[in-house]
């Protein structure tokens, strides 16, 4: 689960995590107003107007911008909130902006990365650290990897002081930043361990300029960013009430309410599915056939006609579909019970697309003399004798042609 910038920067400051004071508004005069609340409350000089989306680049697609005047901040609110936020996240149609976060602009010195994520291979968290912020750490990666420190922590330990005193030292803080550095790091290691974070970044975490009060420059985490383990989410009641469906597929949020894994993709060949697994390799051979699916939705094991009845409703409703795919492999899900669902969805939503029914495994044969009695009243339904056969079925009825195999001498 994602969750926006303004609410990923309160939870920063209640874990202890020095932020810059910022607002929330929604729409451009309120903007303006927190300009000028943050001009008399923090001395502030400038501001950012920063978009609130679940979406990164949000600076290359123009939601952000460093505002000196209320004139300019409510100048720039309205041009951020006028029309969809594309970033090379979002796609090519982009995402609504509802919301804009006002930030106390800082005099910046210097930037760094930080953040944390789960190491599959060790499994465990890691700390990721580079002195070169502001920028995405996968390019990071690629270009200058030595400039990446890894840290892997005990989850039960959490992280030690010395591991946080060797990530500042070879970032290259020095004087009471050391110190402040070595906090922040803790703290965020907390928050990420005890709210079953997948994700908690701060890019960039900076050190502003030096001044009177501050000779050694303050740091501050001027962005935030976390995501959180569907999984482990139900322990957590206040990380549930940051949930905004507004930032989700429309489509998405009704499987979810019926037990169903679905995600939109950009092809023309509905899938639907039991088993993860099976739901990639069905995918994988509608690909190595010529086509391109429009959708991963699993059905999992346990799935009621009324589910399917569903999930057939959301694949039909893209109108990119030019066919469905059904490859049900009966186990808790009995394949008969998947063929009555068939019949019924097709009586309530109906079938104007070709589809293709590939069924094995729990009730097999009872499954298959279902649809061969309903043939009839399906003339668009084709069974699939394997997965192979089906994949070969649903991209011809979709008007691919099939691929010339090349052979070796």
């Amino acid at each position: 689960m994602k969750i926006h910038e303004y609410q990923a920067r309160e939870l920063f400051a209640s874990f202890g995590v020095p932020v810059p004071p910022a607002m929330v508004v929604e729409d451009a005069d309120a903007a303006a107003d927190a300009f000028r609340a943050m001009k008399k409350d923090h001395k502030a000089k400038l501001a950012v107007v920063k978009a609130q989306v679940h979406a990164g680049g949000r600076g290359k697609g123009g939601g952000v911008k460093l505002v000196k005047t209320p004139a300019e901040a409510k100048s720039a609110a309205k041009q951020i909130l006028s029309k969809p936020l594309v970033t090379p996240q979002t796609g090519p149609e982009g995402v609504p902006v509802n919301k804009l976060l006002v930030a106390a602009g800082v005099d910046i010195e210097k930037e760094y990365y930080i953040g944390m994520a789960i190491d599959r291979a060790n499994h465990c968290p890691v700390l990721i650290a580079s002195s070169e912020g502001g920028v995405e750490i996968e390019e990071v990666a690629k270009k200058n990897p030595d400039a990446i420190v890894r840290i892997p922590i005990d989850p039960s330990a959490g992280l030690q002081g010395y591991q946080a005193r060797k990530v500042a030292f070879k970032l290259g803080f020095k004087g009471t930043q050391i110190r402040a550095v070595g906090k922040i790091l803790a703290s965020l290691a907390k928050l990420f361990i005890s709210k079953d974070a997948s994700l908690a970044e701060i890019n960039p975490l900076v050190v502003t300029k030096a001044t009177k009060d501050h000779p050694d420059g303050q740091v501050l985490a001027i962005d935030a960013k976390i995501s959180f383990d569907d999984n482990a989410i139900m322990r957590h009641k206040d990380l549930q009430a940051l949930h905004d469906p507004t930032e989700e597929d429309p489509a998405e949020l009704r499987a979810k309410k019926f037990g169903l894994s679905y995600i939109n993709l950009d092809g023309n060949i509905g899938c639907l599915v039991n088993g993860a697994g099976l739901a990639m390799a069905t995918m994988d051979l509608i690909k190595l056939h010529g086509g391109e699916p429009a959708n991963f939705l699993d059905v999992g094991g346990s799935a009621s006609e009324e589910a399917v009845t569903e999930a057939f409703r959301i694949i039909l409703e893209d109108s990119n579909v030019k066919g469905v795919l059904v490859n049900i492999f009966g186990g808790i899900a009995k394949c008969d019970t998947i063929a009555n669902a068939i019949l019924a969805a097709a009586k309530e939503v109906g079938f104007d697309v070709p589809l293709v029914v590939r069924l094995e495994g729990t009730n097999v044969e009872p499954a298959r003399k279902i649809l061969k009695a309903a043939a009839k009243d399906l003339p668009t339904m084709e069974v699939g004798a394997d997965l192979t056969d089906a994949a070969k079925k649903i991209t011809a009825a979709v008007g691919i042609k099939p691929k010339k195999r090349r052979r070796s001498a």
